[in-house]
């Protein structure tokens, strides 16, 4: 068997499309567009490639796009300030704040601070129970990317054995609740599961995120299952180069599974689409403006 590549740059690139699309009747409509606003702390490289990428997206899918650019020595009450003008502000619909933070703030009191309304990342408490109890909310954008997939690959999940492997905040507790919607059996699993690889051998879903390289094998995997890999993993090759790997080894993966997304080309470049969407999902409930349901 040779798995089916899930090509996650051609979803993204349906998704942005589609958002433009529902941008531009928007603005005539409501005479406005859709803003998002980033804030990044510090000089993090990471995260400030991550912010180039964001902001681009949002242009282009013509939504005005606001950059915060702090020093790394910004006090935590400053940052707070700042987000509390961006709640007010109406020309935002969303509010990002690039993670991590310098140690001098915490995180938590960071995110506290955003409206939930604006909170388009889904990382907010208050999002979190309505993901959770089946209310409307914001859903962080990877789990949300990683379902959109799924259901583009496979159709109705309703039925299917789905095992999570990864229980953080980000990815894994909100992708079991998400597949749960979806009428799924979920299993949560991580690194300190018993017989990890025999919980993984019944799903037929199998969604990886737990942060260690190329830990899921081929002979894991249930023939046919649907794998989706959100592990985004730096290995140091000979010679000082470098490359990335996912959570899962595909190479083994791809000869057992039915269908598996790559790293990179998989997962990653649904967030940001996802992001985009969430912003106008925000815009459209404040002006009560109708989308369409498929986005």
């Amino acid at each position: 068997m040779t798995a089916r590549i899930i090509d996650g740059k051609a979803a993204a690139a349906a998704l942005r499309a589609d958002v433009a699309s529902e941008v531009a009747k928007f603005r005539v409509a409501t005479g406005r567009v859709p803003g998002l606003a980033v804030v990044l702390v510090g000089e993090d490289p990471a995260s400030a490639v991550y912010v180039r990428n964001k902001g681009k997206a949002t242009r282009e899918a013509g939504m005005l796009s606001f950059e915060h650019k702090l020093p790394a020595e910004i006090s935590e009450g400053k940052l707070v300030d700042l987000i509390e003008e961006l709640n007010t502000d109406p020309a935002v619909d969303g509010i990002l704040v690039q993670l991590p933070l310098p140690g001098h703030i915490d995180p938590d009191q960071v995110l506290l601070a955003i409206d939930p309304d604006k909170d388009v990342d889904g990382f907010h408490p208050i999002n979190v129970g309505r993901l959770a109890t089946g209310l409307n909310g914001f859903v962080p954008c990877t789990p949300l990317g990683c379902l959109k997939l799924l259901r583009a690959e496979l159709g109705d999940l309703s039925g299917k054995e789905a095992v999570v492997i990864g229980r953080s905040n980000i990815v894994g507790k909100p992708m079991a609740q998400l597949l749960l919607g979806d009428s799924c059996t979920v299993t949560i699993a991580h690194s300190r599961t018993r017989d990890l690889p025999e919980v993984v051998r019944r799903a037929d879903i199998v969604v990886a995120a737990v942060g260690r390289p190329e830990m899921v094998k081929g002979d894991w995997l249930k023939p046919g299952a649907a794998v989706i890999d959100v592990g985004i993993n730096r290995i140091a090759g000979e010679g000082g180069n470098s490359h990335l790997t996912g959570d899962v080894d595909f190479t083994s993966a791809s000869a057992v599974a039915g269908a598996i997304t790559p790293v990179p080309g998989g997962v990653g470049p649904m967030t940001i689409a996802c992001l985009i969407r969430n912003t106008l999902v925000s815009a459209a409930r404040r002006d009560s403006f109708a989308l369409d349901p498929a986005l």
